[in-house]
């Protein structure tokens, strides 16, 4: 039986299938991210009804939750057309009701984009509704292609005429070991100009903190895998909600205080607020950069220990983030030589792409694996909510 965050299409090669869709993670509102290998064309269903559901779990009315089928539909079929090992993953959106459907491959690019996104061109033999479809009624679509190199599409479903989230945007995968159902990786984000948080753990948000546009996020490795690292996991998430916004050291204390009945985790926490540098303090094996134009331009690993355990004397270590930098943290799932030589193109994506990308082509398979990606946030002002973003 797959688990819950790593679904393949097909169950004999060459002969159809009718897949059974994964089952998700009990945790709350957020549960992990799934991936479906589009390995057979059966797994074109599979997504779709996945993302069905997803939207579904996520309370989306009306026709939204087959808008989100359509979308992961496409998207899958046209991995299976087009392009070699492709995924796509599904979840929740991250900060708000939604779904988020991302789509990856290493197939041949996108020669001439400006055709690939008109209705009704192809290809193949088929309709040829596809990529201009998926932008038409996506909320938001965004997409990068390499010509040679692959495809990268993040397709979102959200209620329409609700505001945008404040803050710049944030995008994470959450991902359990290929043969566990329970996730020992977990993250969270709050913000604290509104008191909103999210993330993949249980719980509900509380309004907290007076300083406008900070942005604090977490992202927890639970000892081990299967259910035993899941209980730590939860145990972090939830003592980081409960008042996200205390110094970063105190924060880790408070957790390392909820963890101590457990088998303990390593502990990444990460503060940015309007300026060009984010406080970071971590222990264990969650690492953090900052990603820009030009390259990554730092490396920050944890400290020494295991919170829940020995915790050292917590050490706040600063991260230039720059405008237009992104700042990415992940568990040791995610192989840290990605950062090595990374190609521009990888720098250059936008956070949903980003995590799509180091989850696709970095994922450890042996161990659970987290990566959440975001920019800095900026105070929010007075004035109209920002469009939903159409990106291509």
């Amino acid at each position: 039986m797959r688990d819950e965050g790593q679904a393949r299409g097909s169950a004999a090669p060459g002969a159809p299938a009718t897949p059974k869709v994964p089952e998700l993670s009990s945790r709350g509102p957020s549960p992990v991210s799934v991936r479906i290998r589009i390995d057979h064309y059966s797994a074109v269903h599979l997504a779709a009804a996945t993302a069905r559901r997803i939207a579904l779990d996520s309370g989306l009315p009306g026709a939204l939750p087959d808008r989100a089928a359509v979308l992961a539909s496409e998207l899958a079929s046209n991995i299976a057309k087009h392009a070699q090992d492709g995924s796509v993953f599904v979840q929740p959106l991250p900060l708000r009701p939604g779904v988020e459907i991302l789509a990856t491959d290493r197939g041949p690019g996108i020669p001439d984009l400006e055709a690939a996104l008109t209705d009704g061109w192809t290809t193949t033999d088929t309709l040829g509704s596809g990529l201009g479809a998926v932008r038409r009624i996506a909320s938001e679509f965004t997409l990068r292609t390499r010509p040679g190199a692959g495809t990268l599409i993040c397709a979102r479903v959200a209620v329409p005429g609700a505001p945008p989230p404040p803050g710049p945007d944030l995008a994470a995968l959450c991902l359990p070991l290929e043969s566990e159902r329970s996730c020992g990786d977990g993250w969270a984000v709050a913000d604290s100009d509104s008191g909103a948080w999210s993330g993949s753990g249980s719980g509900s948000g509380t309004e907290s903190g007076s300083d406008p546009g900070r942005r604090t996020v977490v992202v927890v490795d639970g000892l081990g895998h299967g259910e035993p690292a899941a209980e730590a996991t939860d145990a972090a998430l939830r003592a980081f909600r409960r008042d996200p916004d205390l110094p970063l050291p105190a924060l880790l204390a408070v957790l390392h205080r909820a963890l101590r009945h457990t088998r303990g985790a390593a502990v990444g926490l990460a503060r940015l607020g309007p300026g060009e540098e984010a406080e970071y303090c971590s222990v264990g094996n969650v690492r953090a950069q900052a990603v820009g134009f030009d390259g990554v331009r730092s490396r920050v690993s944890g400290q020494p220990g295991v919170v829940g355990w020995n915790l050292p004397q917590p050490r706040v270590q600063r991260i230039p983030v720059a405008p237009g930098s992104t700042l990415v943290l992940h568990s040791d799932g995610i192989d840290p030589r990605w950062t090595h030589d990374p190609p521009p193109f990888l720098l250059r994506l936008p956070p949903p792409l980003l995590v799509a990308s180091l989850a696709h082509d970095f994922r450890r398979s042996r161990d659970d694996a987290t990566v959440l990606a975001t920019g800095a946030p900026t105070p929010q002002r007075g004035g109209p909510a920002a469009a939903p973003k159409r990106d291509a």
